[in-house]
């Protein structure tokens, strides 16, 4: 686990509130970042609720001095790995994917190893991961929530290969050079 300057917990926020991951990754969508909400982003509510809390200090002071909140990285990919967040999303791959449960994480942790079989085995076969595009950021979808033409559950393989056509996701293996992902 990564000491974090607040005790950030995504079970709360996502999981419990229900809070959105674009409220505060706002470039996910059309970033190659997802990036760290501003301090801003946390006072909206803050400000309000448990604005007197100690475990909030660190944000109250960020805010008033506005200066970034000093986060920890949790997701770390060496420094010549490309990876771009939005192209993921645009293609139907979800966070669950990469990030976990995050809204069962009091605190955030690295879920998925991130190495580079990781990535080539979704890359090898992209229908494995594959979600409906309106179901890239819940954490609860699964595909057998979805009924295929006969009125069946969906299996993933079957929902994937749909999927690929409709999000025009290129075939598996189609990485064409190194730097497609290696600066």
């Amino acid at each position: 686990m990564i000491d974090q300057p607040v005790p950030f917990s995504h079970k709360h926020h996502t999981g419990e509130l229900g809070i959105d991951c674009r409220y505060c990754h706002t470039g996910v969508e059309t970033s190659a970042f997802a990036g760290i909400p501003p301090t801003k982003t946390c006072m909206n509510c803050h400000q309000q609720m448990w604005a007197g809390s100690e475990m909030l200090g660190v944000v109250r002071e960020s805010y008033k001095l506005d200066q970034s909140i000093p986060w920890e990285r949790v997701h770390v990919l060496p420094r010549y790995v490309y990876f771009n967040h939005s192209i993921h999303i645009a293609k139907g791959v979800g966070c669950y994917s990469c990030h976990g449960e995050v809204d069962k994480m009091n605190l955030t942790h690295q879920a998925k190893p991130l190495l580079m079989e990781w990535c080539l085995k979704c890359h090898r076969d992209p229908a494995a991961y594959l979600r409906p595009k309106e179901e890239v950021f819940s954490m609860t979808w699964r595909p057998e929530q979805m009924k295929n033409a006969h009125g069946e559950p969906y299996t993933q393989r079957e929902l994937g290969t749909e999927l690929m056509e409709k999000h025009k996701v290129r075939g598996p293996l189609t990485l064409t050079s190194c730097s497609m992902c290696h600066r």
